[in-house]
């Protein structure tokens, strides 16, 4: 297997994200039964603000597999390409995320068990639940778990 490499997201890398994005996204949406809540990359990262935050990306043998954003407190997107799910890599992305931060938060649609799993063994625990009003798709109500990581716990 060739080696993972985490880089700067650069605009360049827009189409490969938007099909990373779209499949697996419509996978967290499956395990939360919002299927219809769907929007590609191209209208969710202009409504919930992709590109107001720092983006890395995830690369195998020259093509991206999968990515990151996150603020200096919230790991916001983490999406791996459902060909590439269970290698290592979204663990891979959540570790050099937090690498330098003393705390970081995520959401996780409630049902979508896969990607709790992945921050529960990444040291996250979850600190309650929340609901609302989708951010991004305001039309559809979501619960998601709210989940903490503080290098000073672990």
């Amino acid at each position: 297997m060739n080696e993972l490499i985490i880089r700067p997201f650069c605009r360049e890398d827009c189409g490969m994200l938007a099909s990373i994005h779209d499949a697996a996204r419509r996978e967290e949406l499956h395990y939360a039964g919002l299927d219809a809540a769907f929007l590609p990359f191209c209208i969710a990262a202009e409504r919930e603000n992709f590109f107001q935050y720092t983006s890395v990306v995830a690369v195998i043998g020259g093509t991206p597999v999968a990515f990151a954003a996150y603020s200096e407190e919230e790991l916001a997107w983490l999406y791996v390409h459902p060909s590439c799910k269970r290698q290592g890599i979204g663990r891979a992305l959540v570790e050099y995320v937090r690498k330098e931060k003393g705390r970081m938060t995520a959401e996780v649609l409630v049902g979508n068990v896969p990607a709790r799993r992945l921050y529960e063994a990444c040291g996250f625990c979850v600190t309650g639940t929340a609901e609302g009003r989708m951010p991004g798709n305001e039309s559809f109500y979501v619960r998601v778990w709210e989940m903490s990581w503080n290098k000073n716990i672990i």
